[in-house]
């Protein structure tokens, strides 16, 4: 899976796209829920949803106009008798018989006789105001403007796929054929936490304390938690742990039956006091275990991940304690008529600021996305073109440069660098919306072709 590189004190560095396909096979969807429309944005459908009647449900009109019978306006113009007004909601009342009309508004069933809509604007009342006739200027084809029953969707077929991700257009389309409440994997709850002693949090509405020496403020928590509710993730804030095995275990435990995921900044590295992957080895779950990884990128080298129990593993007084959330733990067990306890994948994120957000997006996230019920594909790059040269020495990692990514008239992105682009510079990454992947070698010059994983808009 890795090579030792030279220079590197024969430490193996694993090949990105090797350590997402580990991490996705290792996770599975959370267990499917019928989820209602109003939270079902962003979820993925678990079962085909199936239309349980015709869509619309009888034939209306696409636009305001006249019900008429098409043929009777050949040729063009013709006057008709206007025998009844049908707005959206009521049933229509008369026909439309030889050398009538309807008068009829957008969304009104079609009146029995009716084959065409003639459209408001190409008509003209005849005589005085307030007359019961229409000219029709334009011959009117049969047919037209006129919605079939069924002509979105028929009774019987398949509305919406297992497996698509919900957008506001298909929420749209559960309302319309009646359904309430989906079957979906529900959005997986993501506990953050950060671990270190150096570091210093700022209560919310209070002065920021003064810093002691040695010490920093807390950024990588707060950053991780946006990051996830951006992307559609239930993020939950663990807070702060101290350099300290049994806290770290005490925390972790506890975030792992409270949460479907969890993230950790810091402690993962070769450190003495890197008690984040101590503590995960202890409590991996066979066959799985703790994998500890050197990734070769840059920057976000240093990465773990370890499936812990969670859900029921803490036993009967804990499932009753925790009410509900017993039953929102258990998951298929191989063996039928059983259960198991929730396996919650742990990702220890590396404790530089824009490290942990690189390892979030190219590793944890396509992860997390299978936990969600999404493919476990990938994450797409699109191929875009380098403004300024991305330059680099070759050191056996692909780099991941953090740029602005712009759309030109030429129909191409251009990618420029954000800014500074060590480990610790948030201020680039603020700057960035897109990681420009950068092979081992001497880098990119400007005009050629780089490939760019975005995660913002483009302009």
């Amino acid at each position: 899976m890795g090579a030792a590189v030279p220079g590197t004190n024969d430490e193996i560095l694993v090949p990105l796209a090797a350590v997402q396909r580990l991490l996705m096979d290792a996770v599975r969807p959370l267990p499917p829920a019928s989820i209602p429309i109003g939270d079902a944005v962003g979820s993925v459908t678990a079962e085909d949803v199936v239309a349980v009647e015709d869509v619309p449900p009888f034939p209306n009109t696409a636009m305001d106009g006249y019900a008429v019978r098409a043929l009777e306006t050949v040729p063009a113009p013709v006057e008709l008798d206007v025998v009844g007004v049908l707005a959206a909601g009521q049933e229509p009342t008369v026909a439309v018989g030889p050398l009538q009309a309807v008068q009829i508004m957008t969304g009104a069933p079609i009146p029995p006789g009716a084959t065409g809509i003639a459209i408001v604007e190409r008509t003209e009342p005849v005589g005085v105001t307030g007359a019961r006739r229409v000219r029709i200027l334009d011959e009117v084809d049969p047919g037209a403007h006129i919605r079939p029953a069924g002509s979105d969707f028929p009774a019987g077929e398949v509305a919406i796929p297992a497996g698509t991700p919900l957008t506001p257009a298909h929420i749209g389309v559960l309302a319309s054929i009646g359904v309430s409440l989906v079957p979906a994997y529900r959005r997986p709850r993501v506990g953050v936490l950060s671990t270190g002693d150096e570091l210093v949090e700022t209560a919310a509405g209070a002065p920021a304390p003064v810093l002691a020496p040695g010490q920093i403020r807390d950024s990588n928590r707060h950053a991780l938690v946006a990051t996830l509710r951006r992307d559609g993730f239930e993020a939950i804030d663990l807070g702060l742990v101290r350099d300290d095995e049994t806290a770290v275990a005490a925390a972790l435990s506890q975030a792992v039956r409270e949460c479907d995921a969890v993230l950790t900044s810091g402690g993962v590295s070769r450190g003495e006091f890197d008690y984040v992957k101590l503590v995960l080895g202890r409590l991996a779950e066979p066959p799985t275990g703790l994998i500890q990884l050197s990734v070769a990128i840059r920057p976000a080298k240093p990465f773990a991940f370890a499936l812990l129990a969670g859900g029921l593993a803490g036993g009967l007084a804990d499932a009753e304690h925790n009410g509900d959330r017993q039953d929102e733990c258990l998951v298929p067990s191989r063996a039928a008529g059983s259960a198991r306890p929730q396996q919650v994948p742990v990702f220890g994120l590396p404790g530089n600021p824009v490290s942990s957000l690189v390892s979030y997006q190219v590793i944890a996230l396509p992860a997390l996305r299978v936990l969600a019920g999404y493919p476990a594909d990938l994450p797409r790059t699109v191929r875009g073109v380098a403004a300024d040269p991305l330059r680099r020495r070759p050191d056996g990692k692909i780099h991941l440069n953090r740029v602005e990514a712009r759309w030109r008239e030429d129909g191409r992105i251009y990618a420029r660098s954000a800014g500074g682009q060590l480990s610790h510079q948030l201020s680039a990454m603020a700057a960035a919306n897109a990681l420009a992947v950068v092979p081992d070698g001497d880098g990119i010059e400007a005009g050629q072709d780089v490939e760019l994983v975005l995660f913002g808009p483009t302009q």
